[in-house]
């Protein structure tokens, strides 16, 4: 009896030496511990971007997210596992503080003040980042929200995009697009300049067929003739309002462009094509694959 609890006192000497932290003694007589692990944080999180949306997902925290604005669509798993809010215009404080996140991660387009100012006061971490429509812009939302969720896969994220816009391919004539958002035959808005679409179809090789005003204003046969765009597009859902190609070249106007004239219509996904997240690489590739195709 005597040597099994021998045993049994060793044997639970030995556990609680693995279990303890291991030292090491230095010259100076100071302690240093060598097996910390570090802890990893995690978060109850709502997003109310797309693109940081993608973001916050590729640096793997998507199980994380608890609720989402209308423009995040991807990933599409999300629409399962996070309540949409709606547009970040409408969301209301009580529903996002009803889903008790613990952060809260969103970017200065299209927020009204009395929400920021009710974000702030909330006594939940909140970081609003500013975004630039570009490549380099989305490389430093990248890197913003990476520091957010004190993450260190930042510069995977950022150097993929610099590897998909190589493949971009040149296009001999830079083809005239307009782009058309459509929310069927009664709501159907231009891009003019320093939209995001137009910063896509220049770094997808083609140029604005509209450059005579800024944002989007609502579309018109004139300025769709004075525009001749050699090609159209669309987001995904909007020439599916319109009921397909066929309902871009019935539009007023269309038929005396050359892209009406050589049924040239394209459609992409909407986050893909303007949203400027960590696909955006992807995306102009995608557009410039169109284009290039279109072009012959």
């Amino acid at each position: 009896m005597k040597k099994i609890n021998t045993i049994l006192v060793a044997a639970f000497m030995l556990v609680a030496a693995v279990s303890c932290k291991k030292e090491t003694k230095t010259t100076d007589d100071s302690t240093v511990k060598t097996d910390t692990i570090a802890k990893v944080e995690t978060y109850k999180i709502v997003s109310l971007n797309g693109a940081v949306t993608e973001i916050v997902s590729a640096l793997g925290h998507e199980k994380e997210i608890v609720g989402v604005d209308v423009t995040s669509t991807y990933p599409e798993s999300l629409k399962t596992t996070a309540k949409d809010l709606g547009h970040v215009r409408s969301i209301s404080i009580e529903a996002i503080m009803a889903l008790k996140p613990t952060l809260i991660l969103a970017t200065d387009k299209d927020m009204s003040p009395e929400l920021l100012e009710k974000l702030k006061n909330s006594g939940v971490k909140t970081e609003v980042f500013a975004q630039e429509f570009t490549a380099d812009g989305s490389k430093k939302l990248i890197d913003d929200v990476a520091k957010a969720l004190n993450n260190d896969g930042a510069k995977a994220l950022q150097d993929k995009i610099d590897a998909d816009l190589k493949n971009v391919k040149p296009i001999a004539a830079a083809p005239k697009v307009l782009f058309i958002y459509a929310r069927g035959a009664n709501m159907m808005m231009v891009a003019g300049t320093s939209t995001p679409v137009e910063r896509m179809i220049a770094l997808a090789g083609g140029k604005n067929a509209v450059t005579d005003f800024e944002d989007f204003k609502p579309l018109t046969p004139e300025a769709l003739i004075k525009g001749n765009p050699d090609v159209i597009l669309l987001f995904d859902s909007g020439i599916g309002s319109l009921g397909g190609p066929q309902g871009v070249l019935k539009i007023p106007g269309v038929d005396k462009t050359n892209a009406g004239k050589n049924k040239k219509v394209l459609a992409m996904d909407g986050a893909l094509l303007s949203g400027f997240g960590p696909r955006v690489g992807e995306g102009a590739v995608k557009l410039n694959t169109l284009l290039l195709e279109n072009a012959k």
